[in-house]
Formats: C-alpha cells, structure tokens, sequence
C-alpha cells in the first residue's frame, strides 16, 4: 500500500490544529496524556501546558482548580481524536494501553477508520484511531459510507508484532475533534455554512463535517445534550479548537460569511476567531 492510497491531511483547505482544554488538576491531566497518549511537553508555563508531539502542538492544557466539574450533559467535548500514521502504529498503542491496564471505554471499526475509545482524569473524551484507505470509504453512489461495527482486536494489535512503543508518533496529529452540540441544525449553520465545511456524513443526531474530502474534521451530536445553551464559562471542559487553514484568503471569506450570519469575530495578527452558538472559541490560522 502506498501513502497516496491514504487521505492527506496536508490537502485539505480546513484542518484542525491545536485542542485547548480548561482542567481543574493540571498535574494529573498533563501526566495521562503524556503517559497514555505518550505526548511530550512542546511549552509550558506556571498555568499551562502544551503537548504534541516533536516540536508540533496537539493539546493545551490550562489549569485552574476553581473550575466546576465537567458536566457531560453540557456542550462542548464529545470526543478528541488522535490520529496514528499508521494501523500498525494504532496496533502498537493498543498494547501499550494493553499492559498499562489503562480502561478503554469502547472500540469500533468505522468503515473509514478503526477507533478506540477512552476518557481523561476529569472525563474529556479521547479517541484513537487509523484511517483506511481512501477507497475504501465509498458506497457505490461515492457517498462516505460510516458505521459502528466491531472492532477486531487481536488483528489489530499482530499489525503491529515486533515493534516497541515508543510515544505518540512523530507524524501523528488530531485527525478530528467531535463535538456535544444542543441542535445539530443550528451546528449545520455554523460549522457548515459560515465556516464552509461540507456535510459529509450523516447519523440520526449527528453531522460529520469535512474538508477537502475527508470523513469528518468535525462532527456535533445531540446524543447527551440535545437543547443544551451555551457552555459556563467557569466549567472545566473544552474551550476553543484551532483550524489551519490552507488558503489564507478563506480566513476573509469566513468572517465576511460570520458577520453576515449574526456571528461576531475578532481578526488579529494571527487569524480569525469566533465562537460557535455554545460558547466555544474556533479560531482559524493560517
């Protein structure tokens, strides 16, 4: 197989960057990503700490110990995903958390991707997973087909015989960020037709939005928090998603389409940012 049977996240207009969470124990958290996820310190000051892997930010973590506690009904995180290069590096993983007795929650194949499921210390959502190939996504209309099947384990993990774990690996990154919305058809107006993501999949209660052909970049389901407002401000949780955007005169286009649509954003040196109709900051780079 080779890499061009593989999507290339480089491609794409639209691709997410770094995931700021707000955590009450900012030791705690820290150490399961780095320990679990195997993510390394890339800066760190008295409050935060970002992780990636190399020198490339993933996951920001700011502490505060006067925040309420995550509250899984609210809006906000579903799920950050992980996305490993390669199946026989998801393999390597897997027997990682394996014999570290870390507790999965959940582990499906997809169709588009084989995924593992588990949360953090203070109950954000994690998935891990590889992508199929690209072919091997389409129905015969080319429509993206996704699914939730079991996930078969031990050929999973003989994909990855012989190797030896050694951290998140260097060309991994966050393939998606899935998100716990109030209405998927406000989401709709919000992710798709101000920010100009496509459709590229739906369940009942969720929308899956791509970029560049991709299966999902983001994604919103009611399934916990169907009519949910905005997210408090003072919980611990997700607060704001970055998006690298290929092209940086989309960067206009989207706050020309946001301030048409009521939305209110703030340019800056370093891009656009905006909050979707929960509170949570998008901000786009370039």
């Amino acid at each position: 197989m080779t890499a061009a049977e593989y999507f290339d996240m480089s491609a794409a207009p639209l691709r997410i960057g770094t995931v700021r969470l707000k955590v009450r124990d900012l030791n705690a958290v820290s150490s399961f990503y780095q320990s679990v996820l195997g993510l390394s310190p890339v800066a760190t000051l008295e409050d935060r700490i970002t992780l990636g892997t190399g020198t490339t930010p993933l996951l920001e973590l700011v502490g505060d110990p006067t925040l309420a506690s995550h509250d899984p009904r609210q809006a906000g995180l579903f799920h950050t995903a992980f996305l490993m290069p390669t199946r026989a590096d998801l393999g390597l993983w897997v027997a990682h958390v394996a014999g570290a007795r870390v507790p999965l929650q959940g582990a499906s194949d997809h169709i588009v991707s084989e995924a593992l499921y588990l949360a953090d210390p203070e109950g954000n959502g994690i998935e891990v997973y590889a992508d199929r190939r690209v072919s091997d996504w389409h129905g015969a209309s080319g429509e993206i087909r996704m699914s939730t099947d079991p996930l078969d384990l031990q050929d999973l993990l003989q994909s990855a015989e012989g190797a030896v774990w050694s951290g998140f690996p260097r060309t991994g990154s966050v393939g998606h960020v899935h998100l716990q919305v109030g209405d998927t058809a406000q989401a709709d107006r919000f992710y798709r037709d101000v920010l100009g993501l496509d459709v590229a999949a739906r369940y009942p209660g969720a929308s899956f939005y791509g970029s560049g052909g991709y299966h999902h970049q983001l994604a919103g389901n009611v399934w916990n928090s169907r009519r949910a407002g905005k997210r408090p401000a003072d919980m611990a949780g997700l607060d704001a998603v970055e998006i690298i955007v290929r092209d940086a005169a989309e960067i206009a286009a989207v706050a020309a389409r946001a301030e048409s649509a009521g939305f209110a954003n703030t340019r800056n040196a370093g891009g656009l940012t905006l909050h979707d109709p929960w509170g949570t900051a998008i901000t786009l780079t370039n």
